[in-house]
């Protein structure tokens, strides 16, 4: 029998979210490298090298890998013989473990969950609480699996109660196009099959604690049926040509994982969750015998990668841009932005359309201006700002037309694709949109020279603020004639996959 210490288990959750805020797992970084060495299309490149490049700055200056540091997920696994010495609930203990790696003053984790999600949704401050998975098994060890996900990827979440006669291979084929570019690939499925609706989702994100193993069950070859889906899947996913960032290419995901149950008779319930190239989770044992020991990966583990900017890029200057200069700019064409841009992401826009609404005046002027959709991770020490990449542009799509056409908003600057009713805004305007990469936030935030918040200072990193930029590389995403890189990017790498086959 063991006993575990209260201040042991605390402890150990607050320093695995600390250490997984900025250490890859080294397998996703192997598992990215030997997509970015096979890559055909300079443009998926370019977004895995920033990728690989923002991993290794994260693992050496301790800052998160992304700035969306995630809803925090446990599964625990307690022995039937373990015993605790301790005055707080499990619940509780866990979550004094996320409160106090969130609010750690050496690595700022952003705070992003919100209380009342369908009344005021109001932020707890803390990340707290967690989303806890409890299994009673044998033994006298306390196994957890710690995990931080990012809102991105976690809202391309999908889920269907097939017939048994249906096939999850088409399912899923059919569907992964459906989830755009916002959950950030290159990465991996998590895949439930079976049990109930509920128990399917909970094994498509137990799934995904997993390593990415997949090129040594396919060296091995599969031994079930569930190993064989594995390997459909992912070269069915990977012959859709959506590639890194949705930009086209050979590469959509890394590894596809799978877990099974038995089911009804009548049922064929199936979850699958994407896994971002933000992907964060650790595991660790507790026996009693003191805190969990996380062993830092070796920096020698991360490959030497450049990101070189091309001679075809443009660099522009955000203080003097007008509307005439960003027509001759063409899909997929690397940009590199100095000056200052604004910020601004849901809440923002929310307080924004209504304020236009009541007829009141905004408190920035968007004339003419860039908007980058970002909510940045407070600053440490000597920085500007925190990490501060890109949030999915999608979820702007029902602002944008009445933002443009009411401010004179010339351009903005997010993650992913835009749906076509943010698109007819954009060629109806002359109008430009441009696509950061997600999953570098540390690396975009070397850009930032300086920053100061603008407006509804309340809405803590949903506020407005100001970014100066140096070099801040943008890719032309939609162009001013409505032409989008994220739908003719991958129709044109799937007909050049399905030509090598």
């Amino acid at each position: 029998m063991s006993v575990i210490r209260q201040d042991d288990f605390i402890s150990s959750i607050a320093d695995s979210l600390q250490f997984i805020s900025y250490y890859h797992p080294i397998d996703f970084i192997q598992g990215v490298h030997e997509a970015y060495l096979k890559e055909q299309n300079p443009a998926a490149k370019d977004a895995m090298a920033q990728i690989l490049i923002n991993s290794r700055m994260c693992a050496e200056g301790k800052r998160p890998i992304c700035q969306d540091t995630g809803i925090v997920t446990v599964f625990l696994k307690v022995g039937m013989n373990v015993t605790w010495d301790a005055q707080m609930n499990v619940t509780d203990m866990v979550n004094e473990g996320v409160r106090r790696a969130y609010t750690n003053p050496d690595n700022v984790l952003r705070a992003s969950i919100l209380a009342d999600p369908a009344g005021k949704r109001q932020n707890t401050k803390d990340n707290t609480p967690a989303v806890i998975h409890y299994e009673i098994v044998e033994g006298d060890e306390v196994e957890v699996h710690v995990a931080a996900k990012g809102g991105g990827s976690e809202n391309k979440s999908k889920m269907a109660m097939l017939n048994p006669s249906d096939s999850i291979v088409d399912w899923i084929v059919k569907t992964v196009p459906t989830m755009g570019a916002g959950w950030c690939p290159p990465g991996m499925l998590g895949i439930g099959i079976g049990g109930t609706a509920e128990k399917a989702a909970v094994m498509a994100k137990e799934s995904l604690m997993d390593p990415i193993d997949i090129h040594e069950l396919r060296e091995r070859g599969p031994q079930n049926r569930v190993e064989e889906l594995r390997l459909e899947i992912m070269d069915a996913v990977n012959g859709l040509g959506i590639g890194a960032q949705g930009l086209g290419g050979l590469t959509t995901v890394l590894d596809v994982k799978i877990m099974d149950y038995p089911t009804h008779a009548a049922s064929l319930p199936v979850c699958m969750i994407p896994n971002c190239a933000a992907t964060r989770h650790t595991h660790f044992t507790l026996n009693g015998s003191g805190p969990a020991v996380l062993t830092p990966p070796s920096l020698d583990e991360w490959p030497e990668v450049t990101f070189e900017v091309g001679s075809n890029t443009r660099r522009v200057d955000l203080d003097t841009i007008t509307p005439e200069d960003v027509l001759s700019w063409e899909p997929g064409e690397t940009v590199l932005l100095n000056g200052k841009m604004l910020t601004g992401r849901d809440a923002a826009h929310k307080r924004m359309v209504e304020m236009l609404n009541n007829g009141e005046t905004l408190p920035v002027d968007l004339k003419g201006r860039f908007i980058y959709y970002v909510g940045p991770v407070d600053p440490v020490r000597d920085e500007i700002v925190g990490p501060a990449g890109p949030t999915t542009a999608t979820r702007m799509d029902k602002f944008t037309r009445q933002i443009i056409e009411s401010t004179g908003l010339l351009g903005m600057i997010g993650k992913s694709e835009r749906g076509p009713v943010a698109i007819d805004a954009i060629r109806d305007n002359k109008a430009v949109y441009l696509m950061a990469v997600g999953g570098a936030a540390y690396l975009v935030s070397k850009a930032i020279t300086s920053s100061k918040v603008l407006a509804f200072p309340e809405m803590g990193m949903e506020a407005i603020y100001e970014f100066e930029v140096k070099d801040m590389p943008v890719t032309v995403a939609v162009d001013s004639n409505g032409i989008s890189v994220h739908n003719t990017g991958p129709a044109k790498w799937k007909k050049i996959i399905a030509e090598q086959v």
